[in-house]
Formats: structure tokens, C-alpha cells, sequence
């Protein structure tokens, strides 16, 4: 694990000429003269609050490092911390922090008297609120938002310790936390009339986020919030990137996948695969990386040293959209993806829920299961699955429920239906397995299941909404992220009590 840097020198300025350079590709935020004049009391502007950082022991809680979306290539994001660790994170800690566009939790989605409930929920996850959950790293809680920042607040007392948004633009993935410094990726889901008229003529030229902001990935200083560098992307990048050896990968949604320098920001290698990668964040597992993208619908894997693809493979039926916004799971040697396929023949208003285990090293196709049919959601997303001691834990948004499959044979081990109605379906967000218990998070509720038989134990209501954001449980305290703009922390006694 790398060390973490507590002592830093003067940082560089964000300059003029080098962010003009930086929209036709990288360049050293450092390497030019002229200062670009920053209002100090401007909305966007960095602020940070060093006294509210961790000191002592409190700054060594949790993990180390966060190197991939949901923490780990299997999804699981949990930490056990040791019997010596501070009472404060054993017995666990409760705040509410608001972010810039917090909408209180026992509010509707804002519009839907407009939208309705299902397509304003959607609307607000993906531009006002948290569309995946936070990172926690050595007592803090990092986590990107919809709302255009990103946040740094102290995992103890729920205060502010930086906030920043180094573009105006929407920040939807788990924040990696590498040594010193903190890495964003940037990217909307919206797609400009031109791009709409290169879609209905030709999908393969259209690009997703194209002209519409400037996306790509931002490093900042993890002490203070400040923009170090800026890697450029022509198509947005609303998946989180994945680190290994130094090395960042990205995928985006002009159809390309990218090896960034983690220290420079430099290019390592670019390989063009065509289609979007809409959500799909990347997953690093034994020197290769896996994505998926959208239009047309594949699972890649390419080498991390060079960007060769080495096989790809697919998923039947798989619509369009939905393949290229789930984050594959990888361990024990086997990658797995689920997606939404196109709707049935002759019932135009059922679609399904697929999920495919591959060999991680050649591809083959391992196993593959429908996991049930349910009416049209928004947003064609499937399930994000988890992998825990050789089990496969996945929800289907379709159909509203919770699965678990062997991880090697495919056998359905048992299927849990979420007992609150979601209008834009229940079952997006990876569940977390932590000391004996699966904790999920759907709807407006975090629940406790059994994972050996899939039987609910206990629901903890929080309002608001959750989408694939999921529970990140360090000692005793549940973090989270919601849909309405805010980051949370729940003693892990109040969610589990009884179960």
C-alpha cells in the first residue's frame, strides 16, 4: 500500500494557457505564466477547512487506499477494523452532511408532479444527487456528486474538510484515493441535437457527452481539494476509473478506453472498441481490465500493459443501453455482467434481466441465467453484482429483487423479492456483505438479509432515494451516499439491530 504524504509544498496555479491547451489533450497544469483570476468568493470556488481533518489514530481508519468503484474488483465494500480502533468507528457514529443541491429526505423527487415519480427520481440522481456511494479512506469520506462537487468530509464528526469542482460538469463515480492525491471522473448523460442526429444515422458515430462538457479525469490534491491535472476525453466518463501499477483506467463514452500515468496525467495508451461506456466502471483484475459498452452491447477485456483487447463477449438480447451501464464483478477467475435485454416477442411491455459469468483469462462463457421480467424502468440499467466467498449477489431492477447464484456453476441459491414498491425499480446497487449479513440499499431503505437463505432480517428507512449506490460499512458506521444530495453515517446497531 502506498504511504500517505501529510506534508505538502506550494501548490501549482490553475493557468490560463494550459487549460486552453488541456481541451485538445493533456498538458502540466504548471507549464504556462499567465494565472487565471479566480473569484474567492465565488459559488464553485475550492474551499477548504484543514482544521476539520482527522488527527491521531483517527486519520488510520479504514482502508488505506480506494482504487476501484465499490472499493475492490468483487464489489464488497467492507472494512473490519481491529479491536484496538477508536470507540468512535467500533461502536459506530450518526450525521447528516448536505450538499450543495440537498432536497430533504422525506420529499418526493422534485418535478414529479412534472415528470412523475419514476422519470424525476432518475432526473434528479443525475444531475442534483449522489449516483454511486462515497470512498473512505483514512477517516475521511470522499464522494462525487451530480451537483457539479466534490466533497472531503471528516468520517468522525460528519464537518467539511474540502469541497471542489474543477468542472462544471456532472461527477458520478466513487472518488479514487491513491497516495496523495484524489482522482474524479466527469461526464453527463446528456447527448447535444447533433449528436442525437449522428445516433439516428449512424449509432457507431454518435458519442455520448461529445460537445456537450468537458469530461475526462481531474486529480486534486487529498489534503486540500486542489486541481493538480486534467486528462481529456471526447466522450464523457460518468463510470469511475480503476488504478493498478500506477496506472488509471477510464472508459468513455466515444467509445474509447485510456491508460493514464496516475502521477503525470499522461496517455499511457488509447484503444478505440466503439460503442459507450455509460456506468460501466472499470474493473482491474490480473493485469487485465474489463468495461462494458453500449451500442453495440460487449464486455471487453484488455490487457493493462498496452490496451490489446484480448477477447470480448456479449450478453443475448442485451439492449442497447443496457449493457454499457453495469460495472462487471471479477474473483476466483470468473468476470460477471448482467444487463436489461430488449423486450420479449409479443409483449412489447415485459423486458428481462440476464446475467453471464465468463472466464476472466479467455472469455468462454461459463454460465448464463434469466433472472426474471418485469415491466419498462427508466434508464435500462441492470443490477450490480457483488462476489463474496464464491457466491454472486445481484438485484434485478426489472423485477425488483435480490439474487444469489454460485459463483462457478451458476445455480440459483435463492431470490428475495424487495418489499417496497420504487417506481424506477428496486435492485440496482450492489449489497455489501459484512460479518455474516448482506446489507442492500434500495428505494428508501437499507435492509438486512440473510445470506445464506435470502430472508429479510430487518429495514432501516431513510427517505430520499437510492439507485446503484451502495453501503460502504467501515467498523460499526454504514456510509452512504442518497440520490437527494447527502452523505450519511449510520451506527451499523441502529441499521441491524435484532438480526
Amino acid at each position: 500500500m502506498p504511504s500517505i504524504v501529510r506534508n505538502h509544498g506550494p501548490h501549482n496555479k490553475i493557468l490560463l494557457s494550459a487549460l486552453l491547451l488541456a481541451l485538445f489533450g493533456w498538458v502540466p497544469l504548471a507549464s504556462a505564466a499567465v494565472a487565471v483570476p479566480m473569484d474567492s468568493t465565488g459559488p464553485y470556488r475550492t474551499v477548504s477547512h484543514p482544521e476539520n481533518a482527522p488527527s491521531g489514530v483517527d486519520a488510520g481508519v479504514g482502508p488505506s487506499e480506494w482504487t476501484h468503484a465499490y472499493a475492490n474488483p468483487a464489489h464488497n465494500a467492507a472494512f473490519p477494523v481491529p479491536d484496538d480502533a477508536p470507540e468512535w468507528i467500533r461502536n459506530g457514529v450518526s450525521w447528516l452532511f448536505p450538499e450543495a443541491r440537498a432536497w430533504p429526505l422525506a420529499n418526493p423527487p422534485f418535478g414529479s408532479k412534472t415528470y412523475g415519480a419514476a422519470e424525476a427520481s432518475v432526473t434528479q440522481t443525475q444531475f442534483y444527487g449522489n449516483a454511486l456511494g462515497p470512498s473512505v479512506v483514512d477517516g475521511v469520506v470522499y464522494a462525487e456528486s451530480d451537483d457539479m462537487f466534490a466533497y472531503a468530509v471528516n468520517a468522525k464528526t460528519g464537518k467539511l474538510i474540502w469541497r471542489a469542482s474543477p468542472v462544471g460538469n456532472n461527477l458520478m463515480g466513487n472518488p479514487l484515493v491513491i497516495g496523495n492525491t484524489v482522482y474524479l471522473s466527469a461526464g453527463s448523460v446528456a447527448f447535444n441535437f447533433a449528436n442525437v442526429l449522428r445516433y439516428a444515422h449512424n449509432p457507431s458515430a454518435s458519442a455520448r457527452g461529445l460537445n456537450v462538457s468537458f469530461n475526462g479525469i481531474y486529480a486534486l490534491n487529498r489534503s486540500n481539494g486542489k486541481l493538480l491535472w486534467y486528462f481529456a476525453t471526447p466522450g464523457e466518463t460518468m463510470a469511475t476509473p480503476a488504478y493498478d501499477n500506477n496506472t488509471l483506467f477510464i472508459a468513455d463514452g466515444a467509445g474509447n478506453a485510456f491508460g493514464i500515468n496516475a502521477t503525470t496525467g499522461k496517455q499511457v495508451w488509447k484503444t478505440h472498441v466503439g460503442g459507450m461506456d455509460n456506468m460501466s466502471s472499470v474493473t482491474a483484475y490480473r493485469h487485465n481490465i474489463y468495461f462494458a459498452m453500449a451500442i453495440k452491447p460487449y464486455l471487453y477485456c484488455l490487457n493493462e500493459s498496452n490496451g490489446h483487447i484480448v477477447w470480448k463477449g456479449t450478453i443475448p438480447g442485451a439492449s442497447n443501453t443496457g449493457i454499457g451501464d453495469v460495472s462487471p464483478a471479477a474473483a476466483d477467475g470468473v468476470v460477471v455482467l448482467d444487463a436489461t435485454t430488449k423486450p420479449q416477442a409479443n409483449k412489447k411491455a415485459m423486458f428481462s434481466n440476464v446475467i453471464r459469468a465468463f472466464d476472466a483469462k479467455t472469455g468462454a462463457v461459463l454460465w448464463t441465467r434469466n433472472m426474471g421480467s418485469g415491466g419498462k424502468i427508466p434508464a435500462f440499467k441492470g443490477g450490480v453484482p457483488m462476489i463474496h466467498n464464491n457466491i454472486v449477489y445481484v438485484g434485478n431492477p426489472v423485477a425488483s429483487t435480490y439474487q444469489a447464484y454460485e459463483l462457478k456453476t451458476g445455480k440459483l441459491l435463492w431470490t428475495w423479492h424487495v418489499p417496497t414498491k420504487v417506481a424506477a425499480g428496486a435492485g440496482r446497487s450492489a449489497p455489501t456483505y459484512y460479518k455474516g449479513l448482506l446489507y442492500i440499499t434500495t428505494g428508501q431503505y437499507i435492509y438486512v438479509v440473510n445470506p445464506a437463505t435470502g430472508k429479510e432480517l430487518h429495514q432501516h428507512h431513510i427517505g430520499g432515494q437510492f439507485g446503484i449506490e451502495s453501503p460502504v460499512i467501515v467498523g460499526g458506521t454504514v456510509y452512504l451516499t442518497n440520490s437527494w444530495d447527502w452523505i450519511m453515517a449510520i451506527p451499523l446497531k441502529t441499521i441491524s439491530h435484532g438480526s
